[in-house]
C-alpha cells in the first residue's frame, strides 16, 4: 500500500470514473454516490479537515461522522435523517474506501465503517390475489383509456417490472413475443442498464393485444397518453402510470399507498407464497443482490411457520 499525497476530496472524480468503467453503474447511481460523498466532504470542511488524506482517515473520524449524520435533519422539514438514509451516506463512503484498497492506496479497512442498525425490517406493501383482482376489474374496458389502463396493470403484475421499465417498452418488443406458444418472454434493459428477461402470462398478453388492436397511431411506445400537449412522442410518463394505479386503487377501496411498485411487491410475494426459491425471485426482479430481495422474507417466514404448525408433531405428544 502506498500513501497518497492527495487529499480525499481530490480522489472523488477518479472514484466516479471507477464506478462507471469498472463497476458499470448507471449515471443516476454515479450522481447519487457523488451527492452522498459531498456530504462527507462538506463535513470535513466544517471540521477543518478538508486536506485529510486517505491514510489519515481514522475510526474516530468515522465515529464523529456517524454522530453528525444521526443529528442531521432532512433538507426539507425538521425531521432527522432516517437510519436507512444515514446508511446510504455510509455505504458511499465505504465504497470510496474500497476503491482506495483496489488502487493500493493506504486507508483504513472498509469493515471499520459499520452501518446503523435498523429498528425493524421494512415490510413491503403488497396486495393479495383477491385485492389484485378487484384492482384489475376497475377500468372501463369499453373505452380506449380503460383498455390501456387494464393492460398496464396486467403487465405490472404479470412481469414484476419496475414502472420505469414498463414506461420504456415499445410496440416492436411486444410484437416479437412468440404468440403461438407459452414462451412469452421478453428481453429488457432494467435498472442500472442491466439486461434481464421478463415473462408475460397469457392473460396479460391477451390484454395488451386487445389494447393494441384499437391503436390507430404510429407511435413506437407501447403505452401512450390520449391527452396533454402535442409532442414528438405520446409515451406515458412514470408519474402518469403512478396516477393510473392510484386512481383505480381508490375506486377498488384498496389502501391509498397502492402504487405500481405495490404490484411488483405483490408479484414477488405471490411467487414466494407458491414456494419459489428466494434466489429465483431475485432473478425475476432483477435485483443485483439477494440482500435486496430479502425484504420479502416476511412471506417465507410465515410459510415456514404455517408448515411447522401443520406438520410438526410436538403438540400431539401426550402430556406426562
Amino acid at each position: 500500500m502506498t500513501k497518497s499525497n492527495k487529499p480525499i476530496p481530490h480522489h472523488i472524480n477518479n472514484f466516479l470514473d471507477y464506478l462507471d468503467i469498472e463497476k458499470g453503474l448507471s449515471n443516476n447511481s454515479q450522481k447519487n454516490y457523488h451527492r452522498f460523498l459531498n456530504k462527507f466532504i462538506k463535513w470535513l470542511e466544517t471540521k477543518g479537515d478538508i486536506d485529510l488524506k486517505p491514510h489519515q482517515l481514522s475510526p474516530q473520524h468515522i465515529w464523529d461522522y456517524k454522530l453528525y449524520l444521526s443529528r442531521s435533519k432532512c433538507p426539507k422539514g425538521n425531521k432527522y435523517l432516517k437510519k436507512s438514509t444515514q446508511a446510504y451516506y455510509l455505504i458511499a463512503l465505504r465504497s470510496l474506501v474500497d476503491y482506495f484498497s483496489e488502487r493500493d492506496i493506504a486507508s483504513l479497512p472498509s469493515s471499520k465503517i459499520k452501518l446503523p442498525k435498523q429498528t425493524k425490517d421494512k415490510i413491503p406493501n403488497f396486495l393479495n390475489l383477491e385485492e389484485i383482482e378487484k384492482l384489475l376489474l376497475q377500468p372501463d374496458i369499453e373505452t380506449k383509456i380503460g383498455l390501456r389502463d387494464r393492460a398496464i396493470m396486467e403487465v405490472l403484475f404479470s412481469t414484476g417490472m419496475r414502472v420505469a421499465e414498463v414506461v420504456a417498452l415499445n410496440i416492436d418488443q411486444f410484437n416479437n413475443l412468440k404468440k403461438d406458444t407459452d414462451d412469452l418472454e421478453m428481453a429488457i434493459i432494467g435498472k442500472g442498464e442491466k439486461p434481464r428477461t421478463v415473462y408475460f402470462s397469457q392473460r396479460s398478453f391477451s390484454w395488451v393485444k386487445k389494447y393494441l388492436a384499437i391503436r390507430k397511431d404510429t407511435d413506437k411506445a407501447l403505452f401512450i397518453r390520449y391527452a396533454g400537449k402535442k409532442s414528438e412522442s405520446k409515451r406515458l410518463s412514470i408519474r402518469s402510470i403512478e396516477k393510473i394505479v392510484k386512481k383505480y386503487a381508490k375506486l377498488a377501496g384498496l389502501p391509498i399507498l397502492t402504487t405500481p411498485h405495490t404490484l411488483r411487491h405483490s408479484y414477488a410475494t405471490d411467487l414466494l407464497t407458491q414456494g419459489v426459491d428466494l434466489r429465483v425471485v431475485q432473478e425475476f426482479l432483477g435485483h443485483s443482490s439477494i440482500l435486496t430481495t430479502q425484504i420479502y422474507t416476511h412471506v417465507t417466514s410465515k410459510r415456514l411457520k404455517d408448515i411447522h404448525k401443520k406438520y410438526h408433531s410436538g403438540d400431539r405428544l401426550k402430556n406426562n
